[in-house]
């Protein structure tokens, strides 16, 4: 950065010198930035498990790189993905050596690696994704995950007819379980009545849970078959099978999304049956750290991402949850306030 920016300096004096006329109409902010400064910056993402593809967690990322870099015109992107949990380091490694700046690890589970590489190169911006590390050279983008799946929770409570209702976890960690302690009190807010049966595809520490479609579609089945007739999913790439097992299950039976808006990249079989969907803006994230970076922010700091920031929420793509917006967004304003407080680990 130091070598770039001393170029743009000289670049900039030289045009002066020059004595340079040209009617300036637009875009400077007094900031230092051109456009050939940002056309200099490589910036390197490092999915998870499932990578760009998978129709949640990672696509959420992939649209804010897309979005940041055609808002920037910046040159492609490098993205990779870990075929398996050792690659996260290795990845990293190679986005450093590459002159790749800033750099974005995305998931909690590069918590480590990004330790690792970040304090080896105290040079490079990096930045993380629903995890804190705790470097000068590290922003850090987490989200109050419970929040919004109080919301979807809420909304579920609203359209039981069994009163059970089911939730899929992806891996057993603490984060996930931030998903299944907001969406079990939404449901007990506007359902006190109903029951929440829990399940997770893999223990902590088994990062697979957020790519088999096939396990999560067999605990959905089962789910299904035992009287639950909506089912939340937080399991990343996992979640397709939900949709799948909702499907098969027939009318009556709901599943919601996670991360993005699920509903738009489903098939027609599967919009039938997705209620709503939690979002989680994780291309928000990607996408501003992008920009604070061409901004020249590169400062080490931990950014938010909660209710009040518009950091999560809740989709209606479908019209299946019209005639209860209105409740929800009672509820959200009351969580905003402060009057309800949602808790971030079961009970």
């Amino acid at each position: 950065m130091l070598s770039l920016v001393a170029l743009v300096s000289a670049v900039s004096l030289l045009g002066a010198a020059c004595g340079d006329d040209t009617d300036d109409t637009g875009s400077d902010t007094g900031g230092g930035d051109t456009t050939e400064q940002k056309s200099e910056i490589k910036v390197g993402l490092a999915y998870d498990i499932g990578g760009r593809g998978d129709k949640s967690f990672n696509d959420s990322a992939a649209e804010g790189l897309d979005e940041a870099a055609s808002t920037l015109g910046l040159p492609a992107p490098k993205e990779l993905s870990p075929s398996k949990d050792e690659d996260r380091e290795a990845n990293l490694k190679l986005l450093a050596e590459g002159g790749f700046n800033p750099i974005i690890g995305v998931g909690f589970a590069y918590a480590d690696s990004v330790t690792l590489v970040a304090e080896a190169n105290p040079d490079i911006t990096f930045a993380t994704i629903d995890t804190v590390v705790d470097l000068p050279n590290v922003r850090n983008n987490v989200f109050a995950e419970q929040e919004g799946s109080f919301l979807v929770g809420a909304a579920a409570g609203l359209k039981t007819s069994s009163k059970k209702i089911g939730f899929i976890g992806g891996v057993e960690t603490e984060l996930i379980k931030k998903f299944e302690a907001g969406f079990v009190a939404g449901v007990k807010q506007t359902s006190p009545d109903s029951t929440v049966e829990a399940k997770y595809i893999t223990p902590d520490g088994d990062f697979t849970g957020f790519n088999d479609p096939a396990k999560a579609k067999e605990i959905a089945a089962a789910m299904y078959e035992g009287g639950v007739d909506i089912i939340f999913h937080a399991a990343g790439g996992s979640g397709t099978g939900l949709f799948d097992a909702a499907v098969a299950a027939g009318d009556g039976k709901w599943a919601i999304g996670v991360d993005s808006d699920q509903y738009l990249n489903a098939s027609p079989e599967q919009q039938k049956h997705i209620l709503t969907s939690m979002i989680k803006r994780v291309n928000v994230a990607v996408r501003d750290t992008i920009q604070a970076f061409a901004d020249g922010d590169t400062e080490g700091k931990t950014v938010v991402l909660d209710l009040k920031a518009d950091g999560v929420g809740y989709s209606t793509s479908g019209g299946y949850i019209d005639d209860i917006t209105s409740q929800l967004d009672e509820l959200k304003d009351k969580i905003i306030a402060g009057e309800i407080e949602v808790p971030t680990s079961p009970s």
